[in-house]
């Protein structure tokens, strides 16, 4: 199924590896050391023009999407998803 992260961006649920948080009063100096490398590699694709609040690691070319919608509020969505394929 897919999964809508932000603006006019829908990825398959099948490619994430992972959504992380960055809402959170406290993010480490290694996860933004990671995403400034990640960014500097071409890897980063920013989803929103509001203040970001995760972002999602992808196997499609190792892209990390950063989205402005909470992960509380991705995995809800997924999880509506999973309530209707059965």
């Amino acid at each position: 199924m897919f999964l809508h992260v932000g603006q006019e961006v829908v990825l398959n649920e099948k490619n994430i590896i992972g959504i992380f948080d960055l809402d959170g009063i406290y993010v480490s100096k290694d996860i933004m050391q990671f995403l400034s490398n990640e960014e500097k590699k071409g890897n980063v694709i920013n989803v929103t023009m509001e203040l970001p609040k995760s972002f999602i690691i992808t196997d499609i070319d190792n892209k990390i999407y950063i989205s402005q919608i909470s992960v509380q509020t991705l995995k809800k969505r997924s999880s509506f998803i999973e309530e209707y394929k059965t």
